[in-house]
């Protein structure tokens, strides 16, 4: 039996589920940020806002920086290995896609200007604005969770 070279590419199965599990991770996270910790950014008092947004600011990235960067590099294997799983690989990159762009040019333009202090404006415009990554996020693990249910019964 010849050993397998190092970089193979990782069964598609592993793969679906890597995309998976980081999904569900990410669903997570957005819809606490979502229902509990934006909502909570207009309670804060406006003097201690700068510091408190500061903290959020670097705590949050410890959060969600890498997953979100292998969630993007899974997602883009995903949809080239998994072609004969059918469109549903190219929907759910292109749901990582939205959240991309979301985030850089919804969200963080909101998180600049609440950098600054506070502002009642930006932080309901961060809180509505965000529905759109929250559903995505539990969209793409719909449909990843489809696929991985499908997949697994298919080979069970």
């Amino acid at each position: 039996m010849r050993p397998e070279p190092l970089l193979c590419p990782m069964s598609l199965k592993l793969l679906l589920l890597l995309n998976f599990a980081l999904a569900a991770y990410l669903t997570g996270v957005i819809w606490t940020v979502q229902l509990a910790h934006y909502p909570g950014f207009a309670q804060v008092d406006r003097a201690a806002f700068p510091a408190f947004h500061q903290q959020h600011a670097r705590g949050i990235s410890w959060v969600v920086l890498a997953p979100m960067v292998l969630e993007l590099l899974l997602a883009a294997a995903l949809a080239w290995q998994g072609r004969a799983l059918g469109p549903a690989v190219w929907w759910a990159l292109g749901l990582v896609v939205l959240i991309w762009a979301a985030t850089f040019f919804i969200s963080v333009p909101f998180h600049n200007r609440l950098a600054l202090g506070y502002d009642y404006v930006a932080i309901d415009g961060l809180v509505r604005t965000n529905w759109i990554r929250t559903l995505a996020w539990t969209a793409r693990a719909g449909v990843l969770g489809g696929l991985l249910w499908k997949m697994l019964n298919l080979q069970g």
